[in-house]
Formats: structure tokens, C-alpha cells, sequence
């Protein structure tokens, strides 16, 4: 059975980030900075896949981004970087949460994405599986907090939000339960701009 360095003790809640991180980038910390102040997590990981079927280009080096995601990463209290979704094999993230329930089922994971993500999430393979079974917080990114607010995803579960001041519950509640995670600072940085300004070559 796998295992990662990183194994949670049982009964924990445990922050869950994944992502290309193609390059990472200061927003990418904000995210987990912000996730773990709101929802008062001690522990979350970063996840770094090898790859992201929405995306028409392969991305860099999976050992190349998982360094750079801990030189990013480095000083938040309870944060590991991890490759564990290449070494079991998930091309979906939700074949990625699938596994990892049935390897820490007494671990409570939380799925933590930015507001980019979730105005395309019913793109994502099995999305509403996700968000029935594991609690979602959604952290703001500059100019897709209102594209983020009409998605599908939101409007299917809008019983399910939680406010801002209940934030600290998530971690402690049934799916389906989310939050958006809209007041505090944001990051314009973006791997894509960075690609393209040849910050990342």
C-alpha cells in the first residue's frame, strides 16, 4: 500500500491543492495562505500532477515543479509539496481524492482550488462526485470571482455555501458544503503569463 512522508494522524483535517504549478507563483501561495487562515486547516498538501487534460501542452518536468513549489512553499507552518498522484497513477483529480480517501479513511480532506478554477469545474471529470463528497473552499483570483459566482457548479449547489464567517466550520462538515473565500489580498500573477514572458523557459 502507499504511503506518503507526509501521512496525516487519523481524525486530522488536511488541506488538499493540486495543480500544474507551471510555473508556481506568489498567487498560488496566497491561495494556501488564505485557505489555511479561513478555514483554520493546520495541515494541507500540495499537490503537483503531472499533467492536466484541459490543457493543450505538456507541462515541465514534474521534479522541476515540485522544487519550485517547495522554494514557494517554504515557511508555511503544516504545508508539504508532494508527486503522490503520479505514483498512483491519477490522471483525474478525482480519481486522485478516490485514492487517497481509501488510503487515510479516518483523514478528512479538504479540496482548496482558486475562484479561476471553479468557473470551469463542471469541465473537470467527475466534478459533482467531488463536490458530494468532500468539502470545498475557493479562494479569489482578480477578475474571476463574478465569472466564478455564475459557473454551473455554483448555481447546482448554491444550498451548499457557507459564508465567509463560517469558514472555520468547513473542515468540519458534510459534503456538499463549500465556500468562496472572496475578501483579503490577490495575486494577478499567472503560469500562463509567466510562460509567455519567458519566466519560465
Amino acid at each position: 500500500m502507499l504511503r506518503d512522508p507526509a501521512a496525516p494522524p487519523r481524525g486530522l483535517s488536511v488541506g488538499l491543492f493540486g495543480g500544474s504549478f507551471d510555473p508556481p507563483h506568489e498567487g498560488h501561495r496566497l491561495v494556501v495562505e488564505t485557505a489555511m487562515r479561513r478555514t483554520r486547516l493546520k495541515r494541507l498538501w500540495v499537490l503537483v500532477t503531472p499533467g492536466n487534460p484541459l490543457k493543450p501542452r505538456p507541462p515541465a518536468d514534474l521534479e522541476r515543479r515540485i522544487a519550485a513549489c517547495r522554494a514557494l512553499m517554504a515557511g508555511i507552518p503544516g504545508v508539504t509539496v508532494t508527486g503522490v498522484e503520479e505514483r498512483l497513477g491519477a490522471r483525474y483529480s478525482a480519481d486522485t481524492l478516490a485514492h487517497l480517501r481509501r488510503l487515510y479513511p479516518r483523514t478528512r480532506f479538504v479540496w482548496i482550488m482558486g475562484a479561476d478554477n471553479l468557473a470551469q469545474f463542471h469541465k473537470w471529470e467527475d466534478w459533482a462526485w467531488i463536490l458530494e463528497n468532500f468539502p470545498l473552499a475557493v479562494v479569489a483570483r482578480p477578475q474571476s470571482v463574478v465569472k466564478a459566482g455564475l459557473s454551473p457548479a455554483v448555481r447546482r449547489y448554491a444550498r451548499a455555501r457557507l459564508s465567509e464567517e463560517e469558514a472555520p466550520l468547513l473542515p468540519f462538515l458534510e459534503a456538499p458544503a463549500w465556500v468562496l473565500l472572496a475578501r483579503g489580498p490577490t495575486s494577478r500573477l499567472s503560469s500562463t503569463a509567466l510562460r509567455a514572458a519567458g519566466s519560465w523557459p
